[in-house]
């Protein structure tokens, strides 16, 4: 006998929904075909055990079990249930005339429980798209799925929950989920806030201008000095995910089996922090069945690379492209993969190994050729896309002793918020750009044009402090940002003036 059930195979943060035959006949061997993988050919001693532990019978006959469209290749233990079911259905044991309105994914325990999926939520919206009633999954991704609103995501934790709900023995209730009034509720869950930092009000203006705008920001300062505190409240100031936004960056933590189990979406925008050992394809992405890399798992928040001197220069070097491209793709011999990776980049350095180069109080045991042998290690590549350069300078006692109130990051991201709305207008009808941070060298010339009297202030500023060619566009970048915060129409001379003073890497002789 032939039935037919159906599951769904992840390629990127995009399903395919994978049709599974299975057919009994005379003889003795079992067969998997269609392209699966080892985790696929396993499943013969779990379904086994799973059907004999739930009280039916596994058929000492001929099956052949076949994942059609077979020229896709198939990975995981997620076909486990639906191969299950289409055994048991096949041999008679449980009524089949249900089982083409769902889809059916789980990994079978021994014992018949059913354990997590990854990429539920691409899967739910799949399923959604090719019309199916809803879907069967385990208990811990069913929030995950029921962000897909019109769909049937039924729960389960036993294969003998499944069989008595396609033999109308028992009911199954779908999980429902208001997914708006749930993402509203939690699009402010930060634990850190700006208010917790002391002094380093320029370091916090500087990050308010990059959030405005969309700006990578590279901070330069000794240890102790905040850099870390202060990239992880970022996130914190920029303008809340939007529900689309919020189902892109799901699937992808979905999709690397990161998304938390009581999680239906993410409402907060990610910050990833990797420790400097990282190795590129960890970064990127990739591996044999290509999986999201911390640029990807950063996508719609940001990216913290701290001590970036300490990363491994081929490390830093596969970022260059998916920066300007935001977006990363993953080739293997047969097939590709492309996952997004629109990401603001934050990164933290000392000034020097021993970190004291330039220190008010304490002196420096580097001489001039180790420090620029230091800085040497981060491309002048890289370098160029990072817009803001910002010194951090120790707090000092009394800052840090003071009982004045500091802002809150609520107060910083309605600042923000302000200006990406004007971004948003002026990009309204340009394709792939955003923010000021994404415009081209032809979008700056015709967006960023200043005054003869502006044109004087940027060349002499260049002259005086050595600042090189690359530095130009950036400079004229964030003085449009600057400019949008001031709700100006024109970059006046003193948004020019505080975007040039954002340049330390690029002055000559700035490491002696």
């Amino acid at each position: 006998m032939l039935v037919k059930t159906f599951s769904s195979a992840v390629h990127g943060i995009e399903a395919t929904s994978i049709t599974v035959e299975v057919h009994i006949s005379t003889g003795t061997k079992y067969y998997i075909v269609g392209l699966p993988d080892n985790a696929i050919k396993e499943s013969w001693q779990r379904i086994e055990s799973a059907i004999a532990t739930i009280g039916f019978r596994m058929p000492r006959q001929k099956i052949v079990v076949n994942l059609a469209p077979a020229d896709i290749r198939k990975e995981g233990s997620a076909y486990d249930l639906s191969m299950a079911i289409g055994i048991l259905a096949a041999s008679n044991q449980m009524s089949a005339h249900l089982l083409s309105d769902y889809l059916i994914l789980g990994e079978l325990s021994l014992d018949g429980d059913i354990q997590p999926i990854k990429g539920a939520l691409p899967v739910a919206i799949q399923a959604e798209k090719d019309g199916f009633k809803g879907v069967i999954l385990p208990e811990l991704n069913a929030r995950e799925a029921a962000a897909v609103q019109n769909l049937q995501v039924l729960p389960v934790n036993n294969l003998r929950e499944i069989v008595a709900f396609f033999n109308e023995e028992e009911k199954i209730e779908p999980l429902k989920i208001d997914i708006e009034n749930e993402f509203l509720h939690h699009i402010n869950n930060y634990e850190v806030d700006f208010a917790d930092v002391r002094g380093q009000e320029n370091i916090k203006r500087a990050l308010e201008i990059a959030a405005a705008g969309g700006h990578n920001v590279i901070l330069i300062g000794p240890p102790g000095a905040g850099k870390t505190m202060l990239a992880k409240r970022l996130p914190t100031i920029l303008p809340p995910l939007t529900l689309s936004e919020s189902l892109e960056t799901t699937k992808i933590h979905s999709v690397a089996g990161q998304l938390h189990t009581q999680a239906a979406l993410m409402t907060t925008r990610p910050f990833r922090a990797p420790h400097h050992t990282i190795s590129d394809v960890a970064l990127v992405g990739g591996g044999s069945y290509p999986q999201p890399g911390e640029i990807s798992l950063a996508h719609n928040g940001v990216l913290f690379l701290d001590e970036l001197p300490e990363f491994k220069r081929s490390v830093l070097e596969v970022m260059r492209q998916p920066l300007e491209s935001r977006n990363i793709t993953i080739s293997r011999a047969r097939f590709s993969v492309d996952y997004p990776a629109s990401f603001m980049l934050i990164a933290a350095m000392n000034p020097c190994p021993c970190g004291y180069y330039n220190h008010p109080e304490k002196e420096c045991i580097c001489g001039s050729a180790v420090v620029q042998r230091y800085l040497s290690k981060i491309s002048g590549p890289l370098l160029d896309r990072i817009d803001l350069h910002v010194e951090v300078t120790p707090v000092e006692f009394n800052e840090l002793a003071g009982k004045s109130s500091c802002e809150k990051s609520m107060s910083i991201r309605n600042r923000v918020m302000q200006a990406r709305m004007v971004q948003e207008q002026r990009f309204d009808h340009v394709d792939h750009i955003h923010c000021n941070a994404q415009m081209n060298s032809k979008a700056v010339r015709e967006l960023c044009q200043i005054s003869e009297e502006g044109t004087l202030l940027l060349k002499r500023a260049m002259e005086k402090l050595g600042l090189s060619a690359r530095a130009y566009d950036r400079i004229l970048k964030v003085a449009r940002t600057i400019a949008d915060m001031d709700q100006c129409a024109a970059i006046e001379n003193q948004h020019l003036a505080e975007a040039i003073h954002f340049r330390s890497l690029d002055r000559e002789n700035w490491a002696g």
